[in-house]
């Protein structure tokens, strides 16, 4: 819980205009929706500047003089008044719930795709609940905030304007002494920025925190259960929401002491008003139509304020949400293309060479060090050794999952970081330990692969791994559902499965990763068989804790502490009677 903490990304004390700007470049695809909402905004503001008038007209030109004479016209224009104002209304609610829907669709289906962009250490460093807390309520805020208060904010501004430019037009000394108050209030708000922005930054932090144990609770039930940890998780977790909820207090008491000062520097501004206003009606200097008029547009002049204070403190809770969502939108994978790279690229061999290769997850804690290895196209390799002594980090490496810290990795003779990394990973197959499957059904699992792929394409690769036979066991066969995460189907299951994906995108290079550790002896012979098959002339990586899996590597590695410790063929490793003999004699007895 506390590592996710410290991934939090540190901000000014400001808010950053240019962040705003980025966000108002993803809503580019709706700015016709955002000119027709601004547009019915102002022209309500304008609207809402006119019904005071109005009213000042009724009063100074009908009440006083106590006559009807021309009050037809009188009443056509405010009927067509109130028509156009109702017209402004739906054009402005129906386009910033266009503009809503629409940003928050556009800003996930970006997350999506950046997320599949970045590198294997940016999973390494972020819990699951951290990412989906900034794509599912950090991006329904900014959708909301972009959508209607922003759009709300310049209602405010415009009505203010309109009210001032009409207020003055009446009466400056009545107008002056409005908005005399104004400049206390911008004095104000700025004090307010800073400690709302800090408590609401705060708040998005640990409701981050608290997506992540949730999520982490749900997908370890079990092992919860298993353990008895729950009254241990329940106060590790009630810890979180007491920080929540001390962070939430704070936050919402700045906005609640905020939004008072508002209404009484707005109440101010209203007794001066009438106080100044009603002296004139008894001198004679106002007429009684203006005072009524000033006293409606010195409440309706306040509304807005409030309104934009109300915005202001949301703007600060959001503006929280945008540096977090941004900051994940903005995050450089750690593994890119080099600029001006060509798609055109030589077909994959599969040679593989490491170079003097030195690499840390890390810098205090190296796990290889000048790791010098050949790999002949179509050779398979199996690497052997301790839990921690580098067989996966060796794998990734020669994968470009992660990139050497020093030395090379050569590809058919060339450093791979000169050519694209789709040339690369579209020649890959990997079949992990623990197979994830998608939800969906077999066939679909099957065809992530090469999803050009055609049925017989599907059933041919399952027949190659041996996972046919019980897939057509199954009530649907191939559209049989694999529930979320393949949790319908057993784990040897899912492995022939996840076999059958990495065969169908026919890879030059193949990454057997514990693919045999976690299941039963029948599902690991027939993986076994289906391994001669599948690895006939494709250069391929074999880590295995079980040494019967990599018998008939052509080259079996030893690894231990990030080196080469033995290397050699099964039969040359077992003469030696070295540390590989003894593994092996050892599993060969247990079993």
């Amino acid at each position: 819980m506390q590592h996710t903490l410290a991934q939090e990304e540190i901000h000014e004390e400001k808010i950053d205009v240019k962040l705003w700007a980025q966000i108002l470049q993803l809503a580019k695809p709706y700015k016709r929706y955002i000119i027709y909402a601004m547009l019915g905004t102002v022209a309500m503001a304008g609207g809402d500047a006119l019904f005071p008038y109005m009213t000042k007209v009724a009063i100074d030109r009908f009440v006083v003089p106590q006559t009807v004479e021309g009050i037809g016209w009188f009443a056509v224009a405010f009927v067509a008044l109130v028509l156009v104002q109702s017209l402004n209304v739906y054009i402005f609610i129906n386009m910033a719930g266009k503009v809503e829907s629409g940003i928050t669709y556009t800003i996930r289906q970006v997350g999506f795709e950046h997320l599949h962009k970045l590198s294997f250490s940016f999973y390494d460093k972020r819990a699951a609940g951290w990412l989906l807390a900034r794509l599912t309520s950090d991006v329904n805020r900014l959708g909301e905030i972009v959508s209607w208060s922003l759009i709300d904010l310049l209602w405010g501004g415009v009505a203010m304007i309109f009210y001032s430019i009409v207020m003055f037009s009446m009466n400056w000394r009545l107008a002056l002494l409005t908005v005399c108050v104004i400049p206390v209030l911008a004095v104000v708000s700025v004090y307010f920025q800073k400690q709302i922005l800090r408590a609401y930054r705060k708040v998005r932090r640990v409701n981050s925190q608290i997506t992540g144990a949730f999520s982490e609770g749900i997908m370890g039930a079990t092992t919860t259960k298993i353990l008895s940890r729950e009254e241990e998780n329940l106060k590790e977790f009630q810890s979180l929401t007491s920080g929540l909820r001390a962070s939430s207090i704070r936050a919402a008491t700045c906005s609640a002491l905020y939004l008072p000062i508002v209404l009484m520097l707005g109440s101010i501004g209203t007794s001066l008003t009438l106080w100044a206003g009603g002296s004139g009606v008894i001198a004679g200097t106002i007429t009684y139509g203006v005072l009524v008029a000033f006293v409606s547009y010195t409440i309706q002049f306040f509304e807005p304020v409030r309104e934009i204070a109300r915005i202001f403190a949301e703007l600060q809770m959001a503006h929280a949400a945008a540096e977090r969502v941004m900051g994940l939108l903005n995050t450089e994978p750690e593994i890119q293309d080099r600029p001006g790279l060509s798609d055109k690229c030589p077909h994959l061999q599969g040679a593989v060479e490491f170079e003097n290769v030195s690499f840390a997850y890390n810098p205090l804690e190296p796990v290889l060090e000048d790791f010098n290895l050949k790999v002949k196209p179509g050779q398979t390799v199996a690497l052997v050794g301790e839990t921690g002594s580098g067989k996966s980090t060796i794998v990734n490496l020669a994968c470009r999952f992660y990139e050497p810290t020093k030395g090379r990795v050569l590809i058919d003779g060339v450093d791979y970081r000169d050519r694209p990394l789709s040339w690369l990973q579209r020649n890959l197959g990997y079949v992990l330990q623990s197979p994830h499957l998608f939800s969906g059904n077999i066939r679909e699992n099957i065809r992530y692969g090469n999803l050009k792929a055609s049925d017989a394409e599907v059933e041919q690769a399952a027949r190659l791994v041996n996972a046919h036979d019980f897939i057509v066991n199954l009530p649907q066969g191939y559209d049989s559902e694999v529930g979320e995460g393949g949790g319908l189907l057993s784990t040897g299951q899912k492995q022939l499965i996840s076999f059958a994906r990495a065969v169908l995108a026919d890879p030059k290079i193949f990454v057997l990763d514990e693919a045999t550790s976690s299941i039963d002896t029948e599902t690991e012979m027939l993986i076994q068989d289906a391994i001669k098959t599948v690895l006939e002339g494709r250069t391929s990586f074999i880590i295995a804790h079980r040494l019967s899996t990599v018998r008939s590597a052509d080259v079996i590695l030893v690894i231990r502490d990030g080196k080469v410790q033995e290397k050699g063929n099964h039969t040359e490793l077992m003469a030696a009677k070295g540390y590989y003999y003894r593994l092996y004699t050892n599993q060969f007895l247990e079993g």
